[in-house]
């Protein structure tokens, strides 16, 4: 018989990491992969131009750990654990999405004309990632926390806050894809 690689159902996963959510709160410890960057840029000397990095980062090197092992798991999940990782989109978003010029869509797991190699000599790609990325940083540390962090850790502590960002992350999530990004392309 032979084992067929899928993606582990949300029956499996769901409790996964309610399981780890409860051992990170029985120890006392918050769960966000934004807080990582700042942990990496205090080990690498921001801390000598900036006072937000002034801080005990060994006090993080736990989530440290776990950022890493999200690469790796990520890494192993795509290269191991899994055939076909092109996600079963509805026919109609596929041709919304070649008519946006994405003829990856349907084809690929995340749209090549973005994330291919190819994307690194185009001006406008470029500028569109960057500007995302710094988006997405600013946004981060502004709500103080990422997806990750407010949505699974910060949620699951009841935290009112938590509740607020995530509620913030999907309105911005679909302004984005219905208003601005099918302006930018």
């Amino acid at each position: 018989m032979e084992w067929i690689l899928e993606p582990w159902p949300w029956y499996v996963t769901g409790p996964l990491i309610a399981l780890t959510m409860f051992i990170l709160l029985y120890v006392g410890k918050n769960f966000g992969m934004s807080s990582n960057l700042r942990t990496l840029c205090t080990l690498c000397g921001a801390g000598k131009t900036c006072n937000f990095f002034c801080f005990d980062w060994k006090g993080q090197r736990w989530n440290l750990l776990v950022m890493t092992g999200a690469i790796i798991g990520g890494f192993v999940a795509s290269n191991y654990l899994s055939e076909n990782q092109v996600p079963d989109l509805n026919p109609a978003t596929i041709e919304q999405l070649h008519a946006a010029g994405f003829e990856s869509a349907g084809n690929a797991y995340v749209p090549t004309e973005l994330f291919g190699n190819e994307s690194f000599s185009d001006i406008k790609t470029l500028a569109i990632l960057l500007i995302g990325g710094l988006l997405v940083g600013f946004g981060a540390r502004y709500a103080g926390g990422c997806t990750s962090g407010h949505s699974i850790s910060g949620i699951s502590n009841l935290q009112l806050p938590s509740l607020i960002a995530t509620i913030g992350f999907f309105i911005g999530g679909l302004i984005m894809v219905h208003l601005i990004f099918p302006l930018i392309f």
